[in-house]
């Protein structure tokens, strides 16, 4: 009913384009030109959840079978300055995932969560368009499109989190220190890295025949490439584009890589310590385009394959802006994310023709079909991991004002031979200047 009041109610225009009003936003030249220049963007993402949460799961020691709150999904601030067209400087900072109970400083719970960088690097043109060389906290990824994804322009409500397979291990939400190329040559747009990875695994954890992240483990490396067919994407900034609302004609097709040696390491059968490389593999198509002049109205699909090495029975569950403290690894919307085996993604959307000069409607479905290896029931076969999301964009400002209604259906894995399906429902507002 809120969602409808709003639809309703909400006066200013907006077109396919996104918002005219907002131009370059808040940019500042430095010189006559423009030429130099410094721009600032801030977004707040802010969600509202039902959960039902998984069994056993626990809030302050009590059950809880459902979880309703709000929360903070994305705050963030980021700054580049471009000194002339060979250089540029990049800052990005912020917070995410805090709820009332946790998201916070350390020993605060949900209270007084820790700001931090997200990006910090500097860039270096060296041959036209076809070479540039940065260094720094980056974002510059490999293994698929989705892996640099922008965050302010989703078509689903939000990343899948397997699209970023080492997320807080071995990096910095989904950032590396690192040493990076980029350009464009013809069609081509590329982008590798070389990065010095974070230490994982602190308490040097090992188990016997599953594998965990060696917090020995050094240096990796990383590239992807597309070939677009119709209208090129700016590589000015990494962050790609979710859905351009039908402002362009786009079609890309990708693939990707990262490579670790030693990353994980395990125990065998007999004690003995043994190392394993993590080796990570990504393709996909991107297709971004209009319909009808007339009516404004356009198509966005994405579509992923993953295959992942991150060890031997390696499997990570991951539940965003958890509701409950208690339970294990398993706890309230928690679900198998990541592991070693195989990932297939897609998404839907289609932007509704342009039937008011207020807002602009877009409906979409997302899908995914993970098989881990680490993942069997009691007669030793992979059980998958099906996620369904389907939902609405209402576009008040186009991405700069919206609100996401998001469904989801998941498997509920605390009894891997008996799963059961729980729903969440999220209600997103999203604002970003």
């Amino acid at each position: 009913m809120l969602l409808i009041f709003l639809i309703i109610t909400y006066t200013t225009h907006v077109n396919a384009q996104g918002y005219p009003d907002y131009e370059s936003g808040l940019k500042v030249k430095i010189n006559e030109s423009g030429s130099r220049y410094f721009r600032l963007l801030t977004w707040n993402q802010i969600w509202l959840k039902y959960n039902e949460n998984n069994t056993g799961s626990t809030l302050a020691g009590e059950p809880e079978s459902t979880a309703v709150d709000l929360a903070l999904r994305r705050i963030r601030l980021l700054t580049y300055a471009q000194l002339s067209d060979k250089f540029i400087i990049v800052t990005h900072f912020g917070i995410n995932n805090q709820n009332t109970f946790s998201g916070g400083a350390p020993g605060m719970g949900g209270k007084k969560p820790q700001l931090f960088f997200h990006d910090a690097y500097a860039e270096h043109k060296i041959w036209k368009n076809y070479v540039s060389i940065g260094a720094g906290l980056h974002y510059w990824n490999g293994v698929s499109r989705m892996s640099s994804a922008s965050t302010l322009n989703f078509m689903a409500i939000d990343a899948t989190i397997f699209n970023w397979p080492n997320i807080d291990k071995n990096e910095q939400f989904a950032r590396y220190l690192g040493i990076y190329l980029k350009g464009k040559i013809k069609k081509f747009d590329y982008r590798l890295a070389v990065n010095d990875a974070f230490q994982a695994n602190d308490a040097k954890a090992i188990f016997t025949d599953v594998a965990e992240y060696n917090p020995h483990a050094k240096w990796n490396t990383a590239g992807y490439v597309f070939y677009q067919f119709f209208e090129e994407e700016s590589n000015l900034l990494p962050y790609l584009v979710g859905t351009y609302l039908g402002a362009k004609k786009v079609l890309n097709v990708g693939v990707g890589f990262q490579h670790q040696k030693h990353a994980m390491w395990l125990r065998n059968q007999v004690g003995d310590t043994i190392t394993q490389d993590q080796m990570m593999f990504g393709a996909d198509v991107f297709l971004d385009m209009p319909l009808s002049k007339k009516h404004k109205d356009a198509i966005t699909f994405y579509g992923v394959y993953y295959n992942y090495d991150m060890g031997s029975n390696y499997v990570r569950h991951i539940g965003i802006l958890n509701p409950s403290d208690g339970g294990g690894a398993l706890r309230g919307n928690a679900v198998p994310t990541v592991g070693t085996g195989s990932i297939l993604y897609g998404q839907l959307g289609y932007l509704v023709p342009d039937f008011s000069d207020k807002l602009r409607l877009q409906p979409y479905v997302a899908y995914s079909h993970a098989r881990f290896k680490g993942l069997r029931n009691a007669n030793n076969e992979i059980v998958p991991v099906n996620l369904l999301d389907a939902g609405l964009n209402v576009y008040m400002a186009g991405h700069h004002a919206k609100w996401t209604v998001n469904y989801r259906l998941r498997p509920d894995f605390t009894n891997v031979n008996n799963l059961e399906n729980r729903n969440e429902l999220t209600l997103q507002l999203m604002v970003y200047l």
